[in-house]
């Protein structure tokens, strides 16, 4: 069982940055595939980036390409979102999520999730 904890969501004018964290509970946390996914308004669950256990493979959407970084100090039990030149279209709940195994992209892959943070982003 795997607990998380999502922190660092608010307000930011666009242009603006943001580093999002995700505290986890469990000794086996390096076992996990870390994702974030993000949920806007009247919108279904979309996936963000995520990043496997050995820190070796990251992947991400195209909507935020060259702008987000996802890392993870497995010391700390910790992901992060790094969220630079943000955009109104980024305003979303941000969900952190753990599986165990290979990175997938779907949210119905996850088995864990935090119960998100709200980032907004005005003009």
């Amino acid at each position: 069982q795997v607990q998380l904890v999502e922190s660092g969501g608010g307000l930011v004018q666009a242009g603006g940055s943001l580093r999002l964290s995700c505290a986890a509970s469990g000794r086996t946390f390096s076992r996990y595939t870390m994702g974030w996914f993000r949920q806007a308004p009247g919108k279904g669950r979309e996936f963000v980036m995520a990043i496997d256990g050995t820190r070796t493979r990251t992947y991400y959407s195209d909507s935020v390409k060259g702008r987000f970084t996802i890392s993870r100090d497995n010391a700390k039990n910790t992901v992060f979102l790094q969220m630079n030149s943000l955009k109104r279209e980024d305003t979303a709940v941000y969900y952190c999520a753990a599986r165990e195994g290979r990175v997938l992209t779907g949210p119905r892959d996850y088995n864990y999730w935090g119960k998100g943070v709200l980032v907004t982003v005005s003009s």
